[in-house]
């Protein structure tokens, strides 16, 4: 059913010829979109395709310098974001907007907080409210609400900012990438929970490159390329190969292409290992081999990561690199015995966003360019150009700012920056969070690259077909330790997610 339909019901939300230009660079060139009360209607597209600007436009972040906005066939002027909030717009966007430094139940409940005498804050129905509102949601892998954000792993923070815009009573709500950082278990639930906003006639654009998980959700999918809408079809209509045509005008497959494997020598050996969060972890990995860790938000996956890369203290157990036993304090010392760790937040930890390509690029080797305190233009140069080279990053000048490219051109900054004297061991946290299908296969040919050259890779991914199809090897993952190992190859998705999801035949491997 389409808006154009005579007995289709009028559009809660419609726009029309929408145009956002910055500078001499159109964002969005006329664009249409349709919502209708009840439904959730995908918005597809590459990174730079024009999908954040549109929504920014209906949140009222961007004014456009043409078209209408229309709300049950009224044209409005959204005039800002509390001007959005008031007519029943709520956008959650894929870069967090929480206050670190305030507790789950503080942001969850932010600027509708109960008080007392009509001016103190009640801190126990504040917590108890939003206790109440996390249990309604399904949202237990928050875990305790008074604990302050900035605690909290990215995925757990991705919860609190959803169930924030769902303690409101809003009309239309726009999510950009809401799983991304979630398991298939917590994608799956909170899906259930969109399900049934959608019943009770809350109108939803959802946002993800997550094809199947669109096909599975969406009532319609509208495809954005270049800032035009290219085509609004049925969800059961039309199938992943025309989506991906359609985003890129070409085909290109999403399937993780699993690399060669010819694993060399043990490059990293691991023994009852215990850290925050971490609990008697042990396994090997060798040379020219990916490790798949597989395991649900909030197992303890990224503690491991930290504690072997020096940013979480080890309390007790060995870690060995190439049989030398290492005692990482800082990812300095990590990465001076050969391990390095590219962090599921790239903008907030993996990424210098105030400076360029380059400065990126070149600042991990700065005792390569920097001698005697002279800098040597030429070396670093040199050091940037190999980077952009060897793995295809689209910039149109090296100076270019980081944070004015697309979430798949900064991912693959991340991974070159340290490529310059490639690490033994790569630690790859969620290395696809938020990037397009195109990107993706660029990233799956650069890691293919790194496996081909002997480089071991410990993958962490929230993407189950993606650990699957990229690892050798899957760790399974649950309560801070690794309780059972298999070939990747032949696994059964439904029996790897039942053996995390819930009790089993734990083994340790």
């Amino acid at each position: 059913m389409t808006p154009e339909d005579t007995d289709a019901p009028a559009p809660l939300l419609c726009l029309r010829g929408v145009v956002k230009r910055y500078g001499g660079v159109v964002a969005l060139d006329g664009v249409d979109f349709d919502l209708l009360a009840g439904e959730i209607h995908a918005l597809l597209g590459e990174n730079g395709a024009g999908k954040s600007t549109l929504i920014k436009v209906l949140g009222g972040v961007v004014r456009p310098d043409a078209g209408t906005i229309a709300i049950d066939g009224q044209v409005v002027t959204v005039h800002g974001t509390a001007d959005a909030d008031d007519r029943g717009i709520r956008l959650i966007h894929q870069e967090l907007s929480l206050a670190p430094n305030l507790s789950a139940a503080e942001n969850i409940l932010l600027g509708r907080e109960p008080t007392r005498l009509g001016f103190w804050l009640d801190r126990r129905r504040l917590e108890a409210q939003a206790a109440a509102l996390v249990d309604e949601l399904g949202m237990s892998e928050i875990g305790r609400v008074r604990t302050r954000v900035g605690e909290l792993s990215i995925a757990r923070r991705q919860l609190v900012e959803i169930a924030r815009a769902l303690a409101v009573r809003a009309r239309i709500l726009v999510l950009d990438e809401p799983t991304a950082s979630l398991s298939q278990h917590e994608a799956e639930t909170l899906m259930a929970r969109l399900r049934h906003l959608r019943e009770q006639g809350v109108g939803i654009i959802y946002i993800s490159h997550r094809l199947e998980e669109i096909q599975r959700l969406a009532d319609r999918i509208t495809v954005l390329r270049d800032g035009r809408n290219v085509g609004t079809r049925d969800a059961g209509s039309v199938d992943r190969d025309e989506l991906v045509r359609l985003m890129v005008g070409r085909d290109v497959s999403a399937t993780p292409p699993r690399p060669p494997w010819n694993p060399g020598p043990v490059v990293l050996s691991v023994e009852d290992l215990h850290a925050v969060g971490v609990n008697g972890v042990r396994f090997e990995l060798r040379a020219g081999e990916v490790l798949g860790l597989a395991g649900l938000v909030g197992s303890g996956r990224t503690e491991l990561a930290r504690a072997l890369c020096g940013l979480a203290p080890i309390r007790s157990g060995r870690i060995a690199v190439d049989g030398r036993t290492i005692v990482p304090r800082s990812p300095l010392e990590a990465r001076a015995a050969g391990l390095v760790l590219v962090p599921e937040d790239r903008k907030g930890e993996g990424l210098v966003m105030t400076g360029s390509v380059a400065y990126n690029l070149a600042l991990p080797w700065a005792r390569d360019w920097i001698r005697g305190g002279r800098v040597d233009r030429r070396r670093r140069a040199g050091i940037v150009e190999r980077a952009i080279t060897r793995f295809g990053i689209k910039a149109d000048h090296p100076e270019r700012l980081v944070g004015t490219l697309s979430g798949g051109n900064q991912q693959k900054v991340v991974v070159a920056r340290w490529m310059e004297h490639p690490p033994r061991v790569l630690i790859l946290d969620e290395p696809t969070r938020g990037v397009d299908v195109k990107a993706r296969a660029e990233i799956y040919s650069v890691l293919g690259d790194l496996v081909a050259r002997g480089i071991a890779i410990l993958l962490i991914s929230s993407d189950l077909p993606e650990v699957m199809g990229l690892s050798h090897r899957l760790a399974l993952y649950r309560d801070g330790r690794i309780f059972r190992e298999h070939p990747a190859d032949g696994v059964d998705a439904v029996e790897i997610m039942a053996s995390l999801v819930g009790p089993g035949d734990d083994q340790d491997p």
